[in-house]
């Protein structure tokens, strides 16, 4: 059981990551990759990338095993930046007394079975070669399994933004927290999770920072050493087929039945996320037809639909913005 316990300065601290954090989507992903968990929605991602991976990847294997403890060093705070290079850069000046602490951590996890090979020792005393090492891995492995499909990660992360801020419009840091069930259970002042060990984390006026994560599996993340400031990586809601690759065919998707006046419209008003209600009351159509059309959408990649208490909250992907960006006049057709 994981329990973080607030103060009233905590809850006025709580925030949501504007982004993917790319180095907590390497970590989390790689876990992933190794397993078998929710074939569904990573079943195509693992046929797709496993087949990319490299010898060089080895070094992440051995700091990322499938469970257990994995080091704090390798997702350190970036101070709300989410570039790949400055995040790599951030991992590699990780002052020797934190590597060696942590992969101490490492070699000591119960769940280990082998020793640390020597790299990762060199590692732990922070060999400059080591680091290189650890910098190319880290690089490789995200252009190898995550670039391609970084614009799915991030429109996931989006949708699940414009959930938790309706939540937050709607009833404040209160309502932010209780949005995050079941996953999370927000009994004042402690949000509970199920967890692998039992920890009590006080954030003591630190604040929070919520980072939703597309490979962030079944339970919550944070951080093991207690005096680093508080993050807690959550999962979000999926939508079946992300993984497709950009210009591979989407089931059922035709672009030619899209270039219409409604279509176009309900493209354009949820950029910033609108129930289906909504769509149907500012367009003027029946509720079953906003349905229809948010479905074609949906099917060609261009929007997504998370489901938001009762209602179903949609939001434009990167595809839908590059057609209406692309397209200039796109409501000129029919419907």
């Amino acid at each position: 059981m994981l329990r973080v316990h607030f103060t009233a300065d905590d809850i006025a601290r709580v925030r949501v990551a504007a982004a993917p954090d790319p180095l907590w989507e390497i970590t989390n992903s790689f876990q992933a990759l190794a397993g078998a968990d929710a074939p569904l929605l990573f079943g195509d991602w693992r046929r797709l990338v496993r087949p990319r991976l490299r010898p060089a990847h080895g070094l992440l294997a051995q700091l990322l095993p499938p469970r257990g403890y994995t080091p704090d060093f390798l997702t350190p705070d970036l101070g709300g930046s989410y570039d790949l290079e400055g995040a790599v850069d951030a991992v590699l000046r990780t002052p020797r007394t934190v590597l060696r602490r942590d992969l101490t951590a490492l070699a000591a996890s119960p769940r280990r079975a082998r020793p640390l090979p020597s790299e990762a020792r060199a590692l732990a005393d922070g060999e400059p070669s080591a680091l290189r090492r650890l910098g190319a891995a880290l690089r490789g492995y995200h252009r190898s399994a995550l670039a391609p499909f970084w614009p799915q990660v991030r429109a996931q992360v989006d949708a699940d933004r414009a959930v938790r801020t309706r939540a937050v419009l709607s009833d404040g840091t209160d309502g932010l927290l209780a949005s995050l069930g079941p996953v999370l259970r927000w009994r004042p002042p402690v949000l509970e999770a199920d967890y692998p060990v039992q920890r009590e984390l006080q954030l003591d006026g630190r604040g929070l920072l919520l980072q939703p994560s597309l490979f962030c599996l079944r339970r919550p993340v944070t951080l093991a050493a207690p005096d680093l400031p508080p993050v807690l990586v959550y999962p979000i809601q999926h939508s079946l087929g992300w993984a497709r690759l950009p210009g591979s065919p989407a089931p059922g998707g035709d672009l030619g039945a899209l270039i219409g006046r409604t279509r176009a419209a309900i493209l354009e008003d949820v950029v910033t996320g609108r129930t289906t209600g909504e769509l149907a009351d500012r367009l003027g159509i029946s509720g079953a037809a906003a349905s229809q059309h948010t479905a074609v959408l949906r099917r060609a990649g261009l929007l997504l639909s998370v489901r938001h208490g009762r209602h179903v909250l949609h939001t434009i992907t990167p595809a839908g913005s590059a057609l209406l960006e692309g397209t200039g006049s796109v409501g000129a057709g029919s419907v």
